[in-house]
């Protein structure tokens, strides 16, 4: 089996220790609070003054620019957070240095990359529906009495501002629009977190100079708001849907289950 190259993002300085043990590669996001035993999104080419905005993106576009083309090509390069991981499904132990991954499975051979599995939008609570849905539940009352048939689209406009995604994929190239749309429109489930592990450079770099060019549209379109959560984030939860649709559409996938554990009880 081959040993992933595994980055873990953190914005703690405090995590070193915790994330050398797992035997992961410290990545240190957004800020100089971070001493040189760390790998930080703030050097060489850069957006890292941008990580309220673009989350774990500052980081993929850091290693885009100045690492990526470094790789051997068929090298598994993976993504966690301090408080996400992936998980050996075969382990059953409780401790969290054995059932994270460290390793390819030999299963994995036939596949360009691994996503995490996926999460299901219409499994919202009705009471959340209500509170922060009001005007999509006036455009869409269908969904009042069938949660299924919340996409992600809908899911979107409640939680990241009302159209916003629709305006967003405006912004979208030709090749990816349409489909993009479709996309969330339909499906009512996605791959969470910015995160996947793909043993190809050439995909990676098709899919990063996607995504950024699209990006750095949208900033044009939305600027950097600072009023809500959902919205001062916005450019990492755009990207976090166009990368399920976008592997999902490019690329031989399979799926993993990823685990929610903060690093810090570690």
């Amino acid at each position: 089996m081959n040993k992933i190259r595994m980055y873990c993002l953190s914005l703690s300085d405090s995590n070193y220790e915790k994330i050398k043990k797992l035997g992961y590669i410290p990545v240190g996001l957004g800020g100089d609070n971070f001493n040189s035993n760390w790998i930080r999104d703030n050097t060489d080419l850069n957006i890292s003054k941008k990580n309220k905005y673009y989350g774990e993106n500052t980081f993929h576009y850091w290693l885009w620019k100045n690492k990526l083309n470094n790789f051997p090509n068929n090298e598994w390069i993976g993504f966690c957070h301090y408080r996400r991981f992936w998980i050996n499904q075969n382990n059953n132990s409780n401790k969290l240095e054995d059932i994270t991954i460290k390793f390819a499975e030999e299963k994995w051979n036939k596949f360009d990359v691994i996503l995490g599995e996926e999460i299901f939008v219409n499994k919202t609570k009705l009471s959340k529906i209500i509170k922060h849905g009001k005007k999509i539940l006036i455009d869409n009352p269908f969904i009042f009495f069938n949660k299924n048939k919340i996409s992600i689209k809908i899911h979107f406009d409640m939680y990241h501002g009302y159209g916003n995604l629709d305006k967003a994929i405006d912004l979208l190239d030709k090749e990816n629009k349409e489909d993009f749309r479709e996309f969330v429109y339909s499906r009512v489930s996605f791959n969470p977190w910015n995160m996947f592990i793909c043993k190809s450079r050439k995909l990676m770099n098709y899919y990063y100079n996607s995504v950024f060019d699209w990006l750095s549209k949208c900033e044009e379109r939305f600027g950097f708001d600072e009023k809500s959560y959902g919205l001062i984030r916005i450019y990492a939860f755009l990207a976090e849907r166009y990368l399920s649709y976008w592997f999902q559409k490019n690329s031989n996938y399979k799926t993993n289950p990823i685990m929610h554990y903060d690093i810090k009880d570690y």
